[in-house]
């Protein structure tokens, strides 16, 4: 289960990483909706409260935490 935080860890680095492109960070966040979990959830919410990203990129975490939610992981 150590895997899991640790790859919560890496996405969330990769979605926040403003020296890649916005190719990358959005796959981050879509990998990030994938996963489903209470962890992945409040780092989509973090992604989505945080002002360096785009708007875009900020709709795409709230999208995916609405996902997340209404499947009731």
């Amino acid at each position: 289960m150590s895997e899991k935080p640790d790859e919560l860890k890496k996405l969330t680095a990769i979605a926040t990483d403003m020296g890649l492109s916005v190719d990358l960070r959005t796959k981050a966040i879509e990998l990030l909706g994938n996963i489903g979990s209470h962890e992945a959830l409040l780092a989509l919410l973090s992604l989505a409260a945080n002002e360096k990203l785009n708007v875009s990129e900020r709709d795409l975490a709230l999208k995916k935490s609405r996902g997340i939610i209404k499947a009731g992981r």
